[in-house]
Formats: structure tokens, C-alpha cells, sequence
């Protein structure tokens, strides 16, 4: 018996994270809801027309009561940002959203894994956990694994090497304030401060670079896209259906979320991300691998900045 997904909300990412699970062995079940009823009836009648391709899964538009015994609810909906709108007034609006929704999701589905990628989505994910009620190892954010994989790929650029042998995380808010720990980064072992003399030892070619370039890349990566196609959504949906993946495999994995801080780096109370571990049950803890005093006050800045917006937010 595979894994029973309910996606709230069909817009681009929504629909796009249904098709990409769709094609998943893991899934055998996938429940789509929004607000546009004729909007997600379409959606779920195209993805699932195609569906003959693999092992029977069942994909349907429904209702909050037919998430009911799902193991993972994926939250996106939420409003993009208008011009001239503050991050204040636009949390608040999509903190309005999720709250609307944790009242009709959570008694429907109360031991479900929730994630949330709606935005600002530490935001989110701090709400959703404080209005929801359900224990903290049920909730957590998409947080920077979008980041880190943007990260990984301009770096397997420059090196030439694949992805996977490239272990460097972004941490902190999705968003302008987030950095890369590079004191921790490597190269299949060994530290990025050493791999371009080791790989120019045996002839590779790599592309020199500035850390102040990658985070940059990181930072605008997403403006860019929404500047040339108006969206970002395939990049976040293969994130999303890769932690689906973790939430459902046999072992627990580490990846950078976002989810409830317990003084770890010196930060309490708010939802940010780190290296995590995650698997069935949901969030494990926190792997606080050792960071610069630097990297620190990076961290401890980008959550000042996050409990600036919730503290101006109304939760009730």
C-alpha cells in the first residue's frame, strides 16, 4: 500500500507537485483541493489521463473530508505579492489563508505529515504549527531545500562534477537573508577551501568563483525566473516530491527545512531551517553541525528578521 498525498491548493505549483507525485511508485493516492472547483477538476482529470503509463493510482479533485487517512498534506495555497504590497501585509493575508485552512484540513487528516510551501513559507510554517495545534514533528516547511538545490547546481557548474558529490546547504529565512555555512561544505569529503588544488592535481578544469557569487545566484535565482515566465514552480515541485520521498522511505535523511527551533545556534521559537532529519513520522531533530562564530550571527540575524514579521502578525 503506497503512500495517500492531499495537495491544497491547484495553482502552478500545486498542479505541478500532483504531476510530478503522479509519476512517483510510492503514491497511490493523490487528492486535489482548491477553491476553484471547475480549476481543480481539470487539473485532476489531465494528470490523471495519463497515469495509464504506470501502476494503478487513484487521483481525484475533492473535498476536506476526503483527505481523510492521508499521510501527507502539502499546503501552497496563498496569494504572490502585489505591487506596492509590504512582506507584513502579505504574510498576513497568507497567514489569514492557512488559518481558514487548518481548521477544515487538520480535523480531517490529524495524523498526517504536514508541509507547508506557501509563502513566505517560514512564516507559514510557524502559523500553521501554532494555529493547528498538532505536535511540532508533524510540521515543516519546504524552508531553503529549493535554495540548496540551486546552490548545488551552480556549483556542479563551476567544479564539474555531479550534484550529489557536492555537500553544501543554504540556511536561515527563504529568503534575501539566508547564507551558506561554508565552513561545513565539501566535496565528497573534501573541504571546499582544498578541492580546487585537488581536482587541478589531476587535471580538471574548474571555473573560479567567489563565495559572494553563489549566494547571489542563490538570492536572485528566483526574481530572474519570475521575471522571464512570471512563475517558479518545476524546481520547487521536484523539491517538495523529493522530501515527499524522504517522509516516506524506510530511514530517516538530512535536508535543510524549515521547522520549530529549540535553541540550537541560539535561536528559539520561530520556524527556519537547518540541517534536519526527517523521515516516516516527520521531523527527527536538528543535526547542529558546528558553524564559524560568523555563520552564527549570519543565523541569528536572518531569524531577527523572521520574528520581526511574526510579531507584527495576528495568530488568533
Amino acid at each position: 500500500m503506497g503512500s495517500k498525498i492531499t495537495i491544497i491548493g491547484a495553482g502552478s505549483v500545486g498542479a505541478t507537485i500532483t504531476y510530478t507525485l503522479a509519476q512517483e511508485s510510492y503514491v497511490s493516492e493523490l487528492v486535489m483541493i482548491d477553491i476553484n472547483k471547475e480549476k481543480v477538476d481539470g487539473e485532476a482529470m489531465d494528470i490523471v489521463q495519463g497515469t495509464a503509463f504506470r501502476d494503478p493510482i487513484s487521483i481525484i479533485s475533492g473535498t476536506y473530508e476526503d483527505a481523510k487517512d492521508s499521510d501527507i498534506v502539502i499546503i501552497t495555497s496563498g496569494l504572490p505579492r502585489k505591487p506596492g504590497q509590504s512582506r507584513i501585509e502579505l504574510a498576513q493575508t497568507n497567514v489569514n489563508i492557512v488559518k481558514s485552512i487548518a481548521k477544515e484540513i487538520v480535523p480531517a487528516a490529524p495524523n498526517a505529515i504536514y508541509l507547508i510551501v506557501a509563502n513566505p513559507v517560514d512564516i507559514m510554517t510557524h502559523a500553521f504549527l501554532k494555529v493547528s495545534g498538532l505536535p511540532e514533528s508533524h510540521v515543516l516547511g519546504s524552508g531553503t531545500l529549493l535554495d540548496t538545490t540551486r546552490l548545488r547546481y551552480v556549483l556542479s557548474e563551476k567544479l564539474s562534477i555531479a550534484q550529489k558529490n557536492i555537500h553544501a546547504y543554504v540556511f536561515g529565512e527563504h529568503g534575501d537573508s539566508s547564507f551558506v555555512p561554508w565552513s561545513c561544505a565539501n566535496v565528497s569529503g573534501v573541504p571546499f577551501s582544498q578541492y580546487a588544488a585537488v581536482a587541478k592535481s589531476i587535471g580538471k578544469e574548474i571555473t573560479e568563483f567567489t563565495h559572494d557569487e553563489m549566494e547571489d545566484y542563490v538570492h536572485v535565482s528566483g526574481g530572474e525566473i519570475i521575471k522571464r515566465k512570471g512563475a517558479t514552480f518545476y524546481g520547487v515541485a521536484m523539491a517538495v516530491v523529493n522530501l515527499c520521498g524522504m517522509l516516506s522511505a524506510a530511514s530517516d535523511s538530512v535536508t535543510t527545512v524549515s521547522s520549530m527551533m529549540h535553541g540550537e545556534y541560539g535561536v528559539s521559537d520561530i520556524c527556519t531551517s537547518t540541517l534536519t532529519v526527517v523521515g516516516p513520522g516527520g521531523v527527527k531533530g536538528k543535526l547542529e553541525v558546528a558553524l564559524s562564530e560568523e555563520e552564527v550571527t549570519k543565523f541569528q540575524e536572518s531569524s531577527k528578521r523572521l520574528q520581526a514579521v511574526i510579531d507584527e502578525l495576528d495568530l488568533n
